[in-house]
């Protein structure tokens, strides 16, 4: 095998279930696969390494990382011809690496690595594995936390995976203005992560009870309008516990939280933020309706400051592999 190509789609968080960790678990990770933006990949068999296009950095560094834990004798071209926003919410780095990983297993015939074991190699997917079973299945996933004397040595197990339908849009909102706030944010991640403070019982109660209960239900049953009410309460809920974070609000910034407020008083079934934010979105049904709040949130990005809106269908495959 002479080249390895890669699509991995993006993915948006809802929010944990559980950040108590008294039952002996954490977090848990409920959110979905979409079909764009993308990243793309091309990896060929050389002799050393060497990485053209887009975040090329990190790129040589999953590589690096993955033919130094298997000895290889070998190298790698790789040309990242297109990523996924970084640092917005959306998988990023996970997508990169598992890309690049798996093109290098195919190339060099490692033929026993899990995509599980690949991510926990290249240090992806061990607090969420949201993006870990994005890249490999698709839809819409919740994962079951890891084990809180585990953490950075196990990927959290797939405890439910079902296929978005096909006629739900995801209407994606990137507000501009905000991002600077969000890269500081990241750039402290660890330090956050590693001091946070346990989630009172009955607000992680709660929350399971809304996935357990009704998300998880009225998806099965393809019922959006309770599946996105609950939703929205499950995403906000959650955002309340990380408010020390996001100045004492819900949301990361006001240019969200008014958005999400307009997304729902133009009729959205549901309004998130995912992750730390800045990138939040609906769900809708049909893409006529996507495309009328398309063009509403379009015009209030703009005014905010601007940034990019796009609509996209869900992806319920996972990443796409090509060989030659």
């Amino acid at each position: 095998m002479k080249e390895v190509r890669l699509s991995v789609p993006a993915h948006l968080h809802a929010g944990n279930p559980d950040l108590t960790g008294d039952l002996g678990r954490i977090y848990g990770t409920l959110g979905f696969t979409i079909d764009y933006p993308r990243t793309l990949v091309t990896v060929r068999q050389s002799k050393g390494i060497e990485v053209k296009g887009e975040d090329w950095e990190n790129a040589k560094r999953y590589a690096r990382t993955f033919l130094e834990k298997y000895d290889i004798n070998g190298g790698a071209e790789i040309i990242v011809e297109k990523t996924i926003p970084k640092h917005l919410g959306m998988g990023s780095q996970t997508a990169l690496s598992l890309g690049i990983g798996t093109a290098l297993s195919k190339i060099y015939g490692i033929d026993d690595i899990s995509v599980e074991e690949m991510a926990l190699m290249l240090g992806r997917g061990t607090v969420t594995a949201l993006g870990t079973y994005g890249f490999k299945l698709g839809g819409l996933i919740l994962d079951g936390g890891f084990k809180t004397d585990m953490k950075g040595k196990m990927i959290p197990p797939l405890i439910f995976r079902k296929d978005i339908p096909e006629n739900w849009f995801f209407v994606v909102c990137i507000p501009k203005a905000p991002i600077p706030k969000i890269l500081k944010i990241k750039e402290n991640e660890n330090e956050f992560l590693n001091n946070l403070k346990p989630m009172e019982k009955e607000v992680s109660a709660e929350l399971s009870r809304l996935v357990l209960m009704q998300i998880l239900p009225s998806f099965v049953e393809g019922d959006l309008i309770t599946f996105g009410k609950a939703l929205t309460k499950f995403n906000s809920r959650l955002g309340g516990f990380w408010s020390d974070f996001q100045e004492n609000s819900i949301y990361c910034d006001p240019i969200v939280e008014n958005g999400i407020k307009l997304m729902l008083k133009k009729g959205a079934p549901c309004a998130c933020q995912t992750c730390w934010g800045p990138t939040f979105y609906t769900i809708v049904e049909g893409e006529k309706t996507a495309k009328m709040l398309h063009n509403e949130m379009k015009k209030y990005i703009l005014k905010a400051g601007g940034g990019e809106v796009f609509y996209t269908k869900a992806n319920n495959k996972g990443a796409n592999i090509s060989y030659t």
